[in-house]
């Protein structure tokens, strides 16, 4: 028998990888609840603070509050006075941490680790005995992805995201025929409308949840040009009856993605335009080894796009489905033309313009 030597300086390299590891996991949870207390952006207001006044301010209780901003303090995100034991977040870090700092707000997204953390218990039993978790079980997934797509999409979708389309936004302006497949709450559909009021718009959805939010947004904004309805992508059954379809994220989480790329063919007109935003990767792994997010998505497919495609009987793709099947899935629908367009803005997606 071989015994095995090992090298020492790759098992500390290792070692100090896991502890921060540890340490970068505890604060992604503390920066959520930065965000979703809205901490971050009062600190922004504020002068070097103590813990007390920065929890008056939030309104918070402030033995909670000093705690939290032990971590932050540590974990390099907050500056500390000892002397004077006063907190304060620098201009620098609140680029990145506020909500007025959107779309550039990296703590909105931290909001998915502690979500997909709650699923934990059901996605490995999953790893035992197959099968998938439900959107039920997911709570807040919809307001956290209405959040992220606010940053990603909506905030860009009218002066970045439509003008990719040599002579959309004139024809919107004209008037043309528009369907949002998996539109959630709406917020990108709803933002159309009331861009090009010549336009008619329809979104579906499966989340009935989702489409009352999209319904009362619609309502407050006055909006006659539009309608949401609850409708499983998978069972789009029109014919030849829209001008623009769009999907964002929103087809590597279908249960039959196959089946609605080919819905979505048949429903676009022979010279329309389908707008495809999904996640930029490989679909191999090894040709996402430089992709600066790849732990982070890999994650989030396993634990929610991957699952709940396969808890409905699906094929499962997850989020990391990659270029290569994207392209693929669609010329097997029927699709011809395709351009892959990226923004500078949003380095986690690409934006397919597919025609027939």
């Amino acid at each position: 028998m071989t015994l095995q030597i090992l090298d020492s300086s790759k098992i500390e390299t290792f070692a100090d990888k896991l502890f921060g590891t540890l340490n970068n996991g505890a604060l992604a949870i503390m920066t959520s609840i930065g965000h979703r207390t809205g901490l971050f952006d009062i600190m922004a207001q504020l002068p070097p603070s103590t813990s007390q006044e920065i929890a008056d301010a939030a309104r918070l209780n402030e033995r909670y509050v000093r705690e939290w901003l032990g971590a932050m303090v540590t974990g390099g995100f907050i500056e500390y006075d000892r002397d004077r034991q006063t907190y304060y977040l620098p201009s620098e870090h609140a680029a990145l941490l506020t909500r007025a700092a959107s779309p550039d707000n990296i703590a909105a997204f931290a909001q998915y680790i502690p979500l997909l953390a709650s699923v934990e218990e059901p996605i490995i039993d999953c790893f035992y005995n197959g099968g998938g978790v439900p959107y039920s079980e997911y709570k807040r997934f919809h307001q956290v992805m209405a959040e992220d797509s606010g940053q990603t999409v909506v905030a860009a979708l009218t002066d970045l995201i439509l003008p990719i389309v040599p002579g959309l936004t004139e024809a919107l302006k004209r008037g043309i025929d528009v369907l949002d497949v998996g539109c959630g709450s709406g917020r990108a559909l709803n933002k159309m409308a009331k861009t090009f009021p010549n336009s008619r718009f329809t979104g579906y959805d499966l989340s009935q949840d989702a489409i009352a939010v999209a319904q009362l947004k619609a309502q407050s904004l006055d909006l006659t040009n539009i309608q949401f309805r609850v409708k499983d992508a998978a069972t789009l059954d029109e014919i030849e009856g829209y001008d623009l379809i769009t999907t964002f994220d929103a087809i590597h989480d279908q249960a039959r993605p196959d089946v609605v790329l080919r819905g979505i063919f048949r429903a676009l007109r022979n010279d329309g335009v389908y707008l495809m935003q999904d996640i930029r990767a490989s679909s191999e792994v090894s040709g996402n080894m430089e992709h600066p997010a790849a732990p982070f998505l890999y994650t989030i497919s396993c634990l929610h796009c991957m699952s709940v495609s396969l808890a409905d009987g699906g094929m499962g793709l997850g989020a990391m489905w990659g270029e290569q099947k994207a392209l693929e899935m669609l010329k097997e629908a029927g699709f011809t033309r395709v351009e892959i367009e990226q923004l500078d803005h949003d380095f986690q997606n690409n934006y397919y313009i597919v025609r027939k």
